[in-house]
């Protein structure tokens, strides 16, 4: 058996967490021959809630779990940590302009920035999914300057996954049998998803999903503002957010980080835009094709763009810019 891991799930008494933290403890994440410390945070007046879930992943007897440590203090969660998923954020709440849920957040993620800095591994992987995911990873980036900015990513993968599910749905085929759609930008309504460069396995040959669709108003129309609005769509049904399919999403996210994406077939994730091909502004946390290997990521270089997809690519840069603005206009006051 290898050394424990450390690895700590923000927002844990919440409903995504609760989704999540039986796949961490399972070895579907980090592999079956991998120990692992689970560290939960959460706020004071939840830590009722999460001594319920203390006690369920202990009934859960998984023998890799050799310790699960329940918190609300940061110098005891953010110590000596290996993988960080904050999945805890201030939520919008009715009334609440995306203005006020910034600064809300900007506080929580500068916090948690500077934790990291100071108790963390220099190595640590953080994965951010708290909203607005994007510019809350690259405030928590900002605030641990001796953490490097690419091990920050934030989750794009749910949308990937929403974007593979529908094409495999109109095609009649598996989520499986679709490879390399590409969530650009930021995760919110404006990100782009774009399926120019997807290829779909039909008949046992992979072919373009554009050449395999044949219908491109559907493609550039009701396609891309179904993944847009997905989340909204799960909330108006259940009257919850996404929560099954975030922590998959998770999983899929922090394993591919672990593992590496197979030969020949890249992901997205929200990284920092630095030294990008694709004319999107540095100091950006977007999200861009990605392949991975010894848990470090590439650029996916030399993808054509049209122009219907550099429209869609600059208008998410644009917004992902202002919000980057309103932040650190809050991150300096904090």
């Amino acid at each position: 058996m290898s050394e424990p891991i450390r690895v700590l799930v923000t927002g844990a008494a919440g409903q995504i967490a609760y989704s999540l933290l039986y796949s961490i403890g399972n070895g579907s994440v980090f592999g079956k021959d991998q120990p692992i410390i689970l560290v939960l945070l959460d706020i004071t007046p939840m830590m009722g809630v999460l001594d319920g879930v203390l006690m369920e992943l202990q009934d859960c007897a998984l023998p890799l779990l050799k310790d699960v440590i329940a918190t609300d203090k940061e110098e005891v969660a953010f110590k000596d940590l290996d993988v960080a998923i904050l999945v805890g954020s201030m939520p919008r709440r009715e009334g609440m302009e995306r203005k006020d849920l910034l600064k809300a957040n900007v506080k929580i993620f500068k916090s948690q920035g500077a934790a990291l800095d100071k108790y963390a591994k220099k190595s640590v992987k953080v994965i951010v999914v708290g909203n607005p995911a994007n510019t809350n990873c690259l405030t928590a980036s900002k605030s641990a300057p001796s953490i490097p900015k690419e091990n920050f990513s934030c989750l794009t993968r749910l949308d990937h996954n929403r974007a593979k599910a529908q094409i495999a749905l109109k095609l009649g085929v598996t989520a499986n049998d679709v490879k390399n759609v590409i969530i650009w930008g930021n995760h919110s309504s404006t990100q782009y998803p774009d399926v120019n460069h997807a290829k779909v396995k039909l008949q046992g040959k992979e072919v373009g999903v554009y050449e395999a669709l044949k219908d491109d108003n559907w493609l550039k129309g009701e396609f891309v503002t179904t993944v847009q609005q997905r989340g909204a769509a799960v909330i108006k049904a259940r009257k919850l957010s996404s929560a099954m399919s975030a922590a998959k999403a998770i999983c899929d996210h922090v394993r591919d980080i672990w593992f590496g994406t197979p030969e020949g077939e890249f992901v997205s994730m929200g990284v920092i835009s630095d030294g990008n091909s694709y004319g999107v502004p540095d100091d950006l946390l977007y999200s861009f094709p990605v392949v991975i290997k010894n848990k470090t990521w590439k650029f996916v270089e030399g993808l054509p763009v049209n122009d219907f997809s550099r429209e869609k690519m600059d208008l998410t840069a644009k917004e992902l810019t202002e919000e980057k603005e309103t932040a650190f206009e809050f991150l300096s006051s904090a």
